[in-house]
Formats: structure tokens, C-alpha cells, sequence
């Protein structure tokens, strides 16, 4: 089987073709270059960097500009001990959940010593090299460079011994290290790359280790700028897992040798990233950059308005294809999310059905026979290893075959069971789910995969029954429009939740009116499609089967269709304005 899935997809930045420069020896030529230009005795470059960068490897390319005086931002930072005491509440001892932390960057600092730094730079001769996490505050530089990083390769860093930043944890547990990233190290460094965007002269790319590319800062929010009038991908992502199966290496035409792929993140702007092509070189970004710099153009006024500079969808994959079920869980409440772990929204989601086999099902709600304490004592039991745990005799077992869409509002038992290929459509707190049970299984790293009965005995909503599940849950689809070219459905989410899905069958083309606001979307069935603008406001857009991308606030009305002669299948999911009726 031949794939048409892009794996790469990137945006080409009109204006600056030409302008990216790559590798570490052009780029400091580059630099020293702009130096010698500016005609000036002394002259400070500030590298500032996202925690994660290669700082080795950078410092040693830097040695090519041949500078008089080399700074260090990391002899700002408290010390590491200091830092684990001030940070204890926020870092928890959970292996998993943490609390969010809202500092900033200062507050991780030595007062003293930011100001010794400072001091030094504005003393020193010559050319002078502020580097690390933070520069930017330590001198009204002369050139300011960014090295920017996707989360996804920090991510696979930790795995391999990366310590968090300013610490000495290269040997714990590699969810250790991604807790500590999201509830604290992301959250300050974003905070504060936003605070010094508008001033980047440069942005350095170095998710490929030895392959970096520069571009210019004008360049890049210019980019992002043009990003908010058109439709486009971010760069998915694929992992394996314990219940992973074998959908994916076709489909979006993956490394055959491995032994499954469970995840794609194909969507998630939290977790993705973006490529931006000047036409020499692309430049890696995360995806975040575009939401944190441009979020009205991106999300619209009015998702903005609720839910700040934050993506609030999320579209992914779980590929259980000749796999597994995936673990038994439930996802926290509002209210319960926000007092335990300081996130202002929660995790209600849904199971799309790409693709099934016969056996396909998935699990959902509690059965009438379900009782807390009954529940909690096999659940209990089982995870203690004594015994396996009856799933069906508490949790409603439903058949799943191809386009059906299962509805999860936060607080509701579910889990996809083994053969289903799921497009998981849902609120984007991704990392909030408590698992109730594995299936006596074990992760990758041979330790068990944490279990939170504690948490999830707290918010599960025990009046979530079979016949209210089939009723409110289930296929809850309904015709919103007919025409002879296209039919329109809504196929969720449930009104609990705050995002709505509507799925359009296109035999010649459909028109949609988003009503100024974000649009997510994937082709879920048909091999390809072309999104335009009835208006000429941007270029024709070609995606194919199973891709997700996000059609901008900015972008205005857009047209789908076919480009073959087929029916084709498109899912959308916005924000549901307050007014708006489910049915």
C-alpha cells in the first residue's frame, strides 16, 4: 500500500525565500558578519535558548565567532536544591501529576547573581556572548538569537538520559523529567519567549542535533502572521506503546520494522510542531509560537475570550489495530482539575472510529449493576495482583465499527478495546487520565504504568448508566442539513462538553461559515481533498486521508471538496458558541 499521508508538512513563508541559512558554520558566519558590519568596539549577542537545547553543542559552534567574553545564564539560577524545596508543591511526589505552576523566570533566580551577570556584560570589551535560558534579560543586547525547541523532541531527549533543566536528573524516570517539563520549565519559558518575541533578530532551529537552520525574526513573525489566513498542518508526531497496533505504518506509511505505533499527535499545537519553509531551508517551530504570538488570528475573538492564548481542541490517534485495549480510565471534572492541579479546563473528549475490525468495541459507562464499593475493592484487588478485574461486569461494552463516534464528557469510565483505529477528538489537557486498570500489563520500560484509583474514585459520575449512555453517548447523530452535494451531520459532542462535531458527506463541494473561530478538521474518508477560499483569500489547501488541519479564525469562509469523483468524509470540531443548541 502505497501512503499519501504527509509526514512532513511545512508552510512556505512568502517574502523571505532565500533568507534561512543552515548549519552551524554559515550561521556563525552569519552572526560575525552582522558584528563586523555594525562598525562597533563592543558588541553583545544574547543566545537565549528553550530548556532542552544542546547547550554543548552550541557552545562549541559559538567558539567560531571568536568572542573576547562568554557569559553563563545558568550561574543566575538558584541552586538545585534551593529550587527543589521553592518548587516541592508544584513538582509533587506523583510520578505523573504535578500542579501548574504561573511564576516567572525571575522567580527561579538569584537576584543577586542575575544582577552580577548583568553588570558583566555591560562591562565587558569586545565582542560579548550572553548564552542560556533567560539572556535576554541580562543585556540590551546588540543581536538578539533564539534557539527554539519542539516539546517533542525534549521529550524523546529525556528518554535518552537528557537531564531537566539546571538539574543533575539524567538516570529518573523519563516521566519524572516530562512532569517537571509541563507543569513548570514549559509554562515559565513560554511566558517568557513571549515576552522577548517582538525583539528575536534571529531564530536558531536545533531539533536536529549537528543540523541547525537560522532564520530571520521578521521573517518567523511574519510567518506566523500568514499562518492565521490559511489552512494548514502541523507536524504529527508517532509513538509506540504497550496496546499499540499496526494501522499506522500503512496508512501514514511508517517504519515497518517497528513493533507498533499506538499515538500520533497530529494536531495538538501543545505538542507539535510547525515547519516553516523560506525556500532554502525550513525552520522547525514549535506549534505554540503561532498561539502564544498570534492567538486572535488563530483562535478568534471569541475562543480567545474564553480560553486565553491556549488551543482548546485536540486531534490524535490511537492505533489499537492488532493490538491492545487501552487501559480502563476517566479524566477529572472541572472542578476537580482546576483545585487539584490548577488547570483552568478539563479533558472531555470523544472516540471518532476511523477503521475497525468485527471484534472492535469500547468500553463506556458504568453498567446498572455497578456499585462505588464493590467497583473500588476489584479494582483494588487486581491492582495489587491478585486476580485479573471483571471490566464487563462494571463498564458497558459496546460493538465499534467504522464512523462511529462515542461521546466521553469528563468523569465518564471509558476505553477503546483492541482493532479500532480511534481519532480521538477532545479538550487538549492531554495528560490528565486516571487510569483504574491495565490489564495486568507492564509498560515498554518493563515497570508497571501508574494507576490513580484515588483520583478517579473522586470523579467518576456513578449516574452515568447504561441506558443514559446508549441515549446520550452512542451515535448521538443527527441531520443538520441536506443538499444534493453534500449532507451535513452533528455528530457530538455531548452538551457537557464544550466542543461541537459536525461530519460532512461531499460529493461536489461544502460551504462553511466557522463564524470567525478556529476549525479543526480531518478527511476521514476519501483520498484526497482541496480546501478553498470562495473569496481568493488564500491558496488552495490539499489534504488527504486521515490528515487533521486547522483552518484560522483569519482564514474566513472556506470550501471543501472532492478532487476525485468519490463521496469523501470530513469531521470538524469548534468551540461551540455559548447559544448554540445541541439539538
Amino acid at each position: 500500500m502505497t501512503s499519501s499521508y504527509e509526514k512532513y508538512p511545512s508552510v512556505a513563508v512568502k517574502g523571505w525565500d532565500g533568507t534561512a541559512v543552515k548549519g552551524y558554520g554559515p550561521i556563525m558566519e552569519t552572526l560575525r558578519r552582522k558584528y563586523e558590519e555594525s562598525k562597533r568596539t563592543d558588541y553583545r549577542i544574547a543566545f537565549d535558548t528553550y530548556p532542552g537545547v544542546c547547550d554543548e553543542e552550541v557552545m562549541e559552534a559559538i567558539k567560531g565567532l571568536k568572542p573576547d567574553t562568554v557569559l553563563s545564564m545558568e550561574n543566575a539560577f538558584l541552586p538545585e536544591e534551593v529550587l527543589e524545596r521553592q518548587l516541592k508543591h508544584n513538582l509533587t511526589d506523583d510520578r505523573v501529576f504535578g500542579r501548574m505552576y504561573y511564576g516567572e523566570i525571575e522567580d527561579l533566580m538569584d537576584a543577586e547573581a542575575l544582577e552580577k551577570i548583568k553588570a558583566e556584560a555591560e562591562e565587558a570589551k569586545g565582542l560579548t556572548v550572553i548564552y542560556g535560558f533567560g539572556a535576554g534579560l541580562a543585556a540590551d543586547a546588540d543581536m538578539l538569537v533564539y534557539l527554539d525547541m519542539a516539546r517533542w523532541e525534549i521529550q524523546l531527549r529525556f528518554r535518552g538520559g537528557m537531564p531537566n533543566y539546571h538539574c543533575t536528573n539524567r538516570d529518573e524516570d523519563p516521566l519524572r523529567k516530562y512532569k517537571r517539563a509541563f507543569f513548570v520549565e514549559w509554562r515559565i519559558a513560554d511566558k517568557y519567549k513571549m515576552r522577548i518575541f517582538d525583539r528575536v533578530d534571529y531564530f536558531l532551529d536545533t531539533n536536529k542535533k549537528g543540523m541547525p537552520v537560522m532564520a530571520p525574526g521578521k521573517g518567523v513573525r511574519e510567518g506566523l502572521l500568514q499562518l492565521t489566513g490559511r489552512p494548514f498542518r502541523t507536524v504529527p508526531y508517532f509513538d509506540p506503546g504497550v496496546w499499540g497496533g499496526q494501522w499506522m505504518k500503512d496508512v501514514c506509511g511508517l517504519e515497518r520494522d517497528a513493533a507498533n505505533y499506538a499515538w500520533s499527535f497530529d494536531g495538538v499545537p501543545e505538542e507539535n510542531s510547525l515547519l516553516l519553509d523560506f525556500g532554502n531551508g525550513s525552520l522547525e517551530i514549535p506549534a505554540m509560537d503561532l498561539v502564544l504570538y498570534q492567538p486572535k488570528g488563530l483562535l478568534g475573538e471569541g475562543v480567545f475570550a474564553r480560553f486565553g492564548a491556549e488551543f482548546p481542541i485536540r486531534f490524535d490517534f490511537l492505533d489499537t489495530m492488532g493490538g491492545q485495549n487501552l487501559s480502563l480510565q476517566v479524566h477529572p471534572l472541572t472542578e476537580y482539575i482546576h483545585r487539584q492541579f490548577g488547570m483552568a479546563y478539563t479533558q472531555d473528549e470523544s472516540y471518532y472510529i476511523l477503521d475497525a475490525r468485527e471484534d472492535a468495541c469500547v468500553y463506556l459507562g458504568l453498567t446498572d449493576e455497578a456499585e462505588p464499593e464493590a467497583m473500588f475493592r476489584d479494582l483494588e484487588r487486581a491492582n495489587r495482583g491478585e486476580g485479573d478485574f471483571d471490566a464487563e461486569r462494571y463498564v458497558n461494552r459496546f460493538p465499534a465499527k467504522k464512523h462511529d463516534h462515542f461521546l466521553i464528557p469528563a468523569g465518564t469510565c471509558h476505553c477503546s478495546g483492541a482493532n479500532a483505529m480511534v481519532l480521538e477528538i477532545s479538550a487538549t489537557p492531554y495528560i490528565f487520565t486516571f487510569k483504574l486498570w491495565d490489564w495486568n500489563r507492564v509498560g515498554l520500560d518493563g515497570r508497571p504504568r501508574p494507576v490513580h484509583l484515588d483520583h478517579g474514585r473522586q470523579v467518576i459520575q456513578w449516574d452515568r448508566r447504561t441506558e443514559w449512555v446508549k441515549k446520550n453517548l452512542v451515535n448521538a447523530v443527527f441531520t443538520v442539513e441536506e443538499q444534493e452535494g453534500c449532507k451535513e451531520e452533528h455528530t457530538g459532542l455531548h452538551r457537557l462538553e464544550f466542543i461541537e462535531t459536525r461530519r460532512y458527506w461531499i460529493k461536489t463541494e461544502a460551504l462553511i461559515r466557522p463564524g470567525k473561530a478556529v476549525n479543526m478538521l480531518n478527511l476521514v474518508e476519501g483520498r484526497e481533498a482541496v480546501v478553498e477560499s470562495p473569496s481568493g483569500a488564500f491558496e488552495p489547501f490539499t489534504v488527504h486521508y486521515a490528515e487533521t488541519f486547522i483552518v484560522p479564525a483569519g482564514a474566513g469562509e472556506y470550501r471543501i471538496r472532492p478532487v476525485y469523483e468519490e463521496t469523501i468524509g470530513v469531521v470538524r470540531a469548534y468551540v461551540r458558541p455559548e447559544t448554540e443548541e445541541t439539538q
